[in-house]
């Protein structure tokens, strides 16, 4: 924190009080690389403007590589340098009164972010020419309080110094009602050309239900387990949808289990011990849902 700044969570707006306040607040963070129809993975985020920020920044290093980079002798994290600047965009400069939720989608070799927006023009920006423009000012001073945004004009310096190195061009800025921003990523992923490709397509050995399924977890409650968890849940709510009591049993018994065998995951697992944790199923929880 920047100039004696300290922030404690119970201070932080509260989720329910945000969202009276500010109903259309919600960002929505999708990846989309193998169901194109649906999503391989999501997570809504309506929470505090410094959680959803983490939550951004959780799910694009869950998603995305980071390729090995120097400047100068000093390694740096491109890809945490560009989603920083893409993340405090999409929480800064957005139109909070416009039902239009905004959104960060990661595809096949890019990455794409929408949010509502008051334009000052439209079409493409050019960075060497735009004239920045504050939208939201007081949230962009915070942001520049607490370290997680530069000065006005200096983000889309770096997200250019920057871009063409991680993905081999340039980013696209697009202004309009919808304010967009493409990335480029480098993608190693090998592709079923078919337009009919799923899941199975890029895993070719799904296990079976008796090779996953821990002992301490009886099969039933197991395949409940990842019905219920298709979208965030918390533990709270898992508990009662699978009529379990004992907190501290189940977490030993079965969640930990699921979570180490990659079934499970956290939402935001930098953080496991967060108040707003949830918990969801993986990818390859899906692929053996659907074998």
């Amino acid at each position: 924190m920047r100039r004696g700044l300290h922030f404690n969570p119970k201070t932080q707006g509260k989720d329910n009080v945000i969202l009276s306040a500010v109903p259309h607040h919600r960002t929505d963070l999708i990846l989309r690389k193998v169901n194109l129809d649906r999503y391989d993975d999501r997570d809504f985020v309506t929470t505090n403007l410094i959680e959803s920020y983490e939550r951004i920044m959780a799910f694009v290093a869950k998603h995305l590589p980071d390729p090995f980079f120097l400047e100068g002798d000093t390694r740096v994290s491109i890809r945490d340098a560009i989603f920083r600047e893409v993340a405090s965009n999409i929480l800064i400069h957005r139109e909070y009164m416009n039902a239009f939720p905004a959104k960060l989608i990661i595809e096949r070799g890019q990455v794409r972010t929408e949010n509502s927006n008051k334009p000052h023009g439209f079409g493409p920006i050019n960075p060497l020419s735009f004239s920045p423009f504050p939208k939201n000012p007081v949230m962009a001073h915070f942001f520049r309080e607490i370290g997680r945004a530069d000065e006005l004009g200096s983000g889309v310096r770096n997200l250019m110094k920057y871009g063409k190195a991680f993905g081999g061009a340039d980013p696209e800025l697009i202004e309009g009602d919808v304010f967009r921003i493409i990335v480029k990523y480098p993608d190693s992923t090998v592709y079923d050309r078919d337009a009919t490709a799923t899941e199975e397509s890029l895993s070719p050995s799904v296990p079976s239900l008796s090779q996953v399924c821990p002992k301490s977890v009886p099969s039933d409650l197991f395949l409940q387990l990842l019905d219920i968890a298709r979208e965030p849940i918390s533990v709270e709510a898992l508990m009662k949808a699978s009529g379990q009591t004992n907190r501290t049993r189940f977490r030993k018994a079965v969640l930990r289990p699921l979570l180490d065998i990659g079934i499970l995951e956290m939402t935001i697992p930098d953080k496991p011990r967060s108040s707003k944790q949830k918990y969801r199923i993986t990818t390859k929880g899906r692929a053996l849902v659907g074998k």
